[in-house]
């Protein structure tokens, strides 16, 4: 078994072209200095001393930048390529966060936060593009599969060392922040030629303006699959987002956790991935499953996962064993949904669109990053945790029936991809 297990994990990791190492370990180093988001209404409210209120009006500033820069950072990715894209975002993020640390005042707070996102997050489009780039149809999924794994991997380094600066100056956080984007930059520039879209931008100018030929439209805006394909994702990454929002509150506030039982349940969810996404999405591939039933099936074991919240008592588990449960689910779920978005995304698009299209995948993730704890405070405000419970439930199925539809609407080949 042990030899089967190990064989499996190097499969999964073979055929990587090394570009999407290089792009995976850009984004190590980037996510591994993101310091300043999670501890920025911290940084709000304890070290410049603003209420909780106007502190979550700058993160809806935030959110706002994030969904309108993914929307630009698609088009510049279209219009000019995803390599100089990048260069510029991580090139203005390191610069900007820099900067930001010497606001204070709120309305320029407001205003410097929305440009910094705006900019910033054109990264998100760009960086997809280039991953779909750089794979082909057998080792796309893996690709982003290595790309999340760089994420939560920087982002459990960052949140760990974040903590500990934040603990000696808050304004370190913006230096540790800006310098990593920065050598992120260096790093992509002396290691990552400008790739040459000539022969693209040939293949794209014979298609009629509306469709490739496969027949798919080929502006994301006028494809009515894929922008309910969006909506159904949306309508996911509201409820996946509970995790990071709703979720520890009522671990703190129903079960009476510690805050360390919490950053410790938090941070499983980073270690699993780390370990196991990779070889569990080739596995998947390997048995040729369709990648609408793997999403269905994920977002299936989300709705379980949230509706055993509301069951806690009636179980009569241990908070611990419950708690575990609910992290491994969601988790679980997570690594069968995310990949595969990502890469049917890719695979709806056309070369000269692929960058918009990535764009309002990412901005339905934006949308749902504000959305997911504005919605979930309003129902504790006026209901309780286990009505909002089960109405992320709902959601949840909500989302599955309706990418199970979009599966059945989608011809053999697309849906199998």
């Amino acid at each position: 078994m042990f030899q089967a297990s190990l064989r499996l994990y190097r499969n999964a990791y073979q055929g990587l072209a090394p570009s999407v190492w290089l792009l995976a370990g850009v984004m190590l180093i980037n996510r591994c200095g993101t310091m300043v988001l999670p501890f920025l209404t911290l940084y709000l409210t304890q070290h410049l001393h603003y209420s909780v209120a106007d502190a979550g009006i700058v993160m809806a500033v935030y959110g706002m930048g994030a969904f309108v820069g993914t929307f630009l950072g698609g088009r510049l990715t279209d219009r000019f390529g995803f390599y100089y894209v990048q260069l510029f975002s991580l090139l203005f993020s390191g610069f900007f966060l820099l900067m930001l640390q010497l606001v204070t005042g709120f309305y320029a707070l407001c205003g410097s936060v929305f440009i910094f996102t705006l900019f910033g997050d054109s990264f998100r489009p760009a960086n997809q593009a280039a991953i779909a780039h750089y794979s082909d149809a057998d080792t796309r999924t893996r690709a982003f599969s290595l790309n999340r794994l760089a994420i939560n991997l920087g982002w459990a380094v960052g949140g760990g060392l974040g903590g500990w600066i934040a603990g000696i100056d808050y304004n370190l956080l913006f230096w540790a922040d800006g310098l990593t984007c920065l050598l992120a930059t260096v790093v992509l520039w002396l290691n990552l030629p400008a790739p040459d879209n000539a022969s693209t931008f040939s293949v794209t100018k014979t298609m009629r303006p509306d469709a490739d030929k496969s027949g798919l439209v080929s502006s994301p805006y006028r494809d009515t699959v894929f922008i309910a394909f969006m909506v159904c994702a949306a309508l996911y990454l509201i409820v996946f987002m509970q995790l990071f929002s709703v979720v520890p509150l009522f671990f703190k506030q129903v079960l009476h956790m510690t805050e360390g039982k919490i950053g410790a349940l938090m941070a499983l969810n980073g270690v699993i991935i780390v370990v196991v996404e990779m070889a569990l999405v080739y596995s998947v591939e390997q048995q040729k499953w369709k990648k609408v039933n793997l999403i269905v099936g994920g977002i299936v074991l989300t709705s379980i996962a949230y509706a055993s919240l509301t069951l806690l008592e009636a179980t009569g588990l241990s908070i611990l064993t419950a708690t575990l449960f609910f992290i491994v689910l969601v988790t679980l779920s997570e690594m069968l949904v995310m990949p595969f978005i990502q890469s049917f995304t890719v695979e709806r698009s056309t070369p000269s669109t692929r960058g918009q299209y990535l764009a309002l995948y990412s901005m339905a993730g934006a949308l749902a990053q504000t959305t997911a704890p504005a919605f979930g405070s309003q129902m504790i405000a006026h209901f309780n945790f286990s009505t909002h419970w089960l109405a992320v439930t709902g959601i949840s199925l909500l989302a599955a029936g309706g990418f199970w539809i979009l599966g059945q609407r989608l011809p053999a080949s697309s849906a199998n991809k």
